[in-house]
């Protein structure tokens, strides 16, 4: 038999309930949210968190983690955490930068171009602001 759990999942509002149910019917919803909206439903209605993570494919230290972050940000765990994902390459500061460079005709002396390509537009961005743009 498995330890009890330090830690258990707070009651649900009824509007929580059924924004977890909607989001488990939605048929556009991303897989990742409708699998923790389920890993929730299922702890509140009694399951354990063995259970609950082996009915959605989530080991039970994910279901734990979860009931957590539940616990002290509500609905939003249903979302991403922040630091997930690749991180930015370039500042928007950058992008901004780049977008100037782009919008602007490229001259035929200084640019040895009269149409932007990537290497071209890239040689002219090193010689500024951005020596280490890539493609």
């Amino acid at each position: 038999m498995g330890v009890a759990p330090k830690i258990s999942l707070r009651p649900l509002t009824e509007g929580e309930q059924k924004q977890l149910q909607s989001v488990v019917k939605a048929t556009s919803e991303r897989v990742d949210v409708v699998r923790r909206a389920k890993v929730l439903l299922a702890v509140s209605a009694g399951c354990t968190f063995t259970e609950a993570g082996k009915q959605t494919g989530m080991s039970r230290q994910g279901v734990t983690q979860l009931v957590e972050r539940f616990d002290q940000r509500g609905l939003l765990v249903l979302l991403l955490t922040a630091g997930r994902g690749r991180k930015q390459t370039y500042t928007p500061q950058d992008r901004e930068r780049i977008l100037q460079e782009i919008r602007r005709a490229p001259d035929r002396e200084k640019d040895q171009t009269g149409s932007w390509s990537l290497s071209t537009l890239q040689r002219a961005l090193r010689l500024t602001d951005l020596p280490h743009i890539s493609r």
